[in-house]
């Protein structure tokens, strides 16, 4: 079979269109972030140019996304009166974030 003859499933295609949620709107650390419905605020970030989420209390190096799957902990932000992970927060119009960093010098 010819590379020319062969057909992936429509499905399988990388050219097709990539299909996302509707724009929305969130805060982080009070400066507005564009996103799509269905990403999470990590894969938000990222696209938006945002890496560092906090600094290492060991040596001061920046830390932010690593395993995006929910088991290390470097995404950790505050999210109302709770601290979760950041790749396992969707994207919501109207939600706001808070990095640990922000929120120490916010709320002491």
């Amino acid at each position: 079979m010819t590379k020319s003859s062969y057909s992936a499933p429509a499905a399988l295609r990388a050219d097709q269109a990539v299909q996302r949620g509707p724009a929305v709107q969130f805060l982080v650390d009070g400066c507005t972030v564009r996103a799509f419905g269905g990403e999470s605020v990590a894969a938000a970030l990222f696209a938006a140019g945002r890496r560092e989420l906090r600094c290492s209390p060991r040596n001061g190096a920046p830390r932010g996304l690593f395993c995006l799957m929910g088991s290390c902990q470097e995404c950790l932000v505050w999210v109302g009166a709770r601290k979760l992970l950041a790749c396992q927060v969707p994207v919501a119009g109207g939600l706001e974030v808070e990095t640990l960093p922000f929120r120490e010098e916010r709320h002491g």
